[in-house]
């Protein structure tokens, strides 16, 4: 079910003082579903380390170099860039918890708005243990500083 607000140019993104649903329990549930996106990403890697694992055996470690430098970003940005940029502009975990991206602009992000929306996350998030996230706690529409960024907006998919 797609949201109940339309982008227009006069009202987008929407006021969370006129429509506070679309951001209400923003924060949390996009906390709750970074750690479900974090176990499928661990998954993943997990596996692809497994059988790099037995590829770094079979070729005396020429492949071991793929297990720090290519394997996180091979896995983790196409996650979150491709999903996000994707008709349902949401991860998996963002989807289970009922959120959606939208650009700034209306509509759906772009996939230059969303690699730079992944790469930024993971730069604050590295940077900063974290802390630059608590950003989204001291502003009106619960924006993160990877959403200013890239010109993102995440609401609620359902408004009640």
């Amino acid at each position: 079910m797609d949201l109940v607000l339309s982008p227009q140019k006069t009202d987008w993104p929407p006021d969370p003082s006129s429509r506070p649903n679309a951001y209400r329990g923003v924060t949390l549930r996009r906390i709750l579903a970074y750690l479900i996106d974090g176990w499928i990403i661990f998954l993943i890697l997990l596996g692809v380390h497994l059988l790099l694992a037995m590829l770094t055996v079979v070729t005396l470690g020429l492949f071991w170099p793929l297990h720090i430098l290519v394997v996180p970003l091979a896995v983790a940005l196409p996650y979150h860039s491709l999903q996000t940029s994707s008709s349902a502009a949401a991860t998996l975990g963002m989807r289970l918890f009922g959120l959606k991206v939208h650009s700034v602009l209306g509509g759906r992000p772009s996939l230059g708005q969303a690699l730079v929306h992944t790469v930024c996350f993971y730069l604050t998030l590295g940077l900063s243990g974290g802390l630059l996230l608590l950003f989204a706690l001291f502003n009106r529409e619960r924006r993160t500083l990877h959403d200013l960024v890239a010109g993102l907006v995440v609401l609620r998919q359902v408004v009640p």
